[in-house]
Formats: structure tokens, C-alpha cells, sequence
């Protein structure tokens, strides 16, 4: 289980990572409408990767 998680934190955070690069990239290209659209997913993003990095330190911490 704990390897899962782990691999799960490594895989949210560079879809975060992506997301926000791709959001900032529409920023500079003049594409509001997109780039709120990538930036609500990123917030999203950062959400559930939070979630899975608290639940692996509690699984880390009690088993």
C-alpha cells in the first residue's frame, strides 16, 4: 500500500507541475478562457495530491 501512495504523490505532483506550466504558457499566448480553465484544474490537482501525500503519512506513520 505504501508503495501505491507513493507512487500516486510522485504521479499528482507532476501532473500539477504540468498543469501549471501549460497555464502559464496560454497566460502568455492571450488565452484567458484556457488558462483559468487549466488553473481551476491545477487548484484540483494540488488537492487531491495534497490528500494522497497526508493519507501515505498516515499509513506510514500506523502500519
Amino acid at each position: 500500500m505504501e508503495t501505491l501512495l507513493y507512487h500516486m504523490t510522485t504521479i499528482a505532483v507532476v501532473a500539477v507541475a504540468i498543469v501549471l506550466f501549460l497555464g502559464i504558457l496560454t497566460i502568455g499566448q492571450g488565452r484567458p478562457n484556457l488558462s483559468q480553465k487549466l488553473m481551476r484544474w491545477r487548484v484540483g490537482l494540488q488537492a487531491l495530491a495534497i490528500a494522497i501525500i497526508v493519507l501515505y503519512a498516515v499509513v506510514h506513520t500506523y502500519v
